[in-house]
C-alpha cells in the first residue's frame, strides 16, 4: 500500500477502511473481510460504538500489530485533558492495543484545547504516535497551530467531487499537516456516480466512476477513508494504483465542485448542538453522526 509521510516522519497508508456506520454485529467480519482484501489501515471513532469489535477482529486476523495502521477519533463528549485520557485508554482496552498510530479529535467542539493537551502527552510517551484534528476549518486550524508547539499531523476533512477543499489544502500544505478526506463518495449524492464528467473519464482508463474519484485524491496527494461492507467494492476501492489521471482530467474534475459540505455546516449553531448533544455510551449506536 502506498503510504504518505507525517511531518513527524511517521508514514500513513493512503487508503483506510473506516468503520462508520457499520453495526457492532456486522464491524468483525467487515474489518475481517478488509483485512483479507488488503487493508492495513483501519479508521475507527468512539462515536462509531464499533472498536470492540474492530479488536476482535485484528486479533483473530492473526496480523502482526506493527502491520497494521489503527486510527481512533476522541468525540466531544470525551473532551478535556482528563476526559480524553481516559477515553483514549477505553480505545486503547476495545481495540486490544498498547498504543494507536493516529489519534484524532473528531469535531472543532467542546475543550478541544485540553484534549489537544493531553494528545501531545499521549505522543510524547509513545501511546501514540501521530496526533490530528478532523472537520477543522482553516481558521480553527490555524488558531491551534498558533497555541501548540507541536502541530497537528493530519487534518481529516470532508473531500469530495462537490466538496474539493482546494483553499483548505493549501493551508494545510502551508502548514505541514496532511490532508486526509472522509466521505470521498459523497454516499453518491445526486448521481454522483454516473455524472458525465466523471463517466467519461472511466471509459478511458476502464475503471468505475467510484475509481476515478478515489484515484482523484491520489493524485492531488490526499489520503482517504473509504468504506463498504461489501467485498467486491472493497476490491474496488483499492484497485486505483495501476493509473493517473492527467492535469486537464484533474481540472476538469474541478467543475463537480460546488464549494461546500452536502452534510455539515460548521457555521451552523445547530450543528454544534448536535454534536455537542451527543454523549459516549456504551448502549447507543448512532448512525447520523461523522
Amino acid at each position: 500500500m502506498k503510504l504518505k509521510k507525517l511531518n513527524n516522519n511517521e508514514k500513513i497508508p493512503f487508503i483506510s477502511y473506516g468503520v462508520y456506520e457499520i453495526k457492532p454485529k456486522k464491524t468483525k467480519k467487515a474489518v475481517l473481510n478488509a483485512l483479507n482484501v488488503g487493508y492495513t489501515s483501519i479508521d475507527n471513532a468512539q462515536v462509531y460504538y464499533n472498536e470492540k469489535e474492530v479488536g476482535n477482529a485484528i486479533k483473530e486476523s492473526g496480523i502482526p500489530r506493527e502491520e497494521l495502521y489503527l486510527t481512533s477519533k476522541n468525540w466531544v463528549s470525551n473532551s478535556g485533558y482528563e476526559k480524553t485520557i481516559k477515553a483514549v485508554n477505553k480505545t486503547l482496552q476495545d481495540l486490544q492495543t498498547d498504543y494507536l498510530d493516529l489519534l484524532l479529535i473528531h469535531q472543532p467542539f467542546g475543550d478541544y484545547y485540553g484534549s489537544y493537551r493531553a494528545f501531545q502527552d499521549l505522543q510524547k510517551e509513545g501511546t501514540v504516535l501521530s496526533i490530528g484534528v478532523s472537520n477543522f476549518d482553516s481558521v480553527r486550524l490555524v488558531d491551534l497551530t498558533m497555541n501548540f508547539d507541536i502541530f497537528p499531523q493530519i487534518n481529516q476533512v470532508e473531500t469530495t467531487p462537490y466538496f474539493q477543499q482546494y483553499e483548505a489544502n493549501k493551508i494545510m500544505n502551508k502548514l505541514g499537516v496532511v490532508h486526509q478526506s472522509w466521505g470521498p463518495l459523497s454516499e453518491g449524492l445526486d448521481n454522483l456516480f454516473e455524472n458525465p464528467i466523471l463517466l467519461e473519464i472511466a471509459e478511458k482508463y476502464d475503471k468505475s466512476t467510484v475509481q476515478i474519484i478515489l484515484r482523484w485524491l491520489i493524485d492531488r496527494d490526499i489520503p482517504f477513508s473509504c468504506r463498504s461492507v461489501k467485498t467486491d467494492r472493497m476490491e474496488e476501492n483499492i484497485d486505483i494504483f495501476d493509473f493517473n489521471l492527467n492535469k486537464k482530467e484533474i481540472e476538469k474534475i474541478k467543475e463537480l465542485d460546488r464549494g461546500k459540505s452536502p452534510f455539515n455546516d460548521y457555521d451552523d449553531p445547530e450543528t454544534a448542538e448536535e454534536f455537542n448533544s451527543e454523549v459516549i455510551s456504551d448502549s447507543k449506536f448512532n448512525f447520523s453522526l461523522f
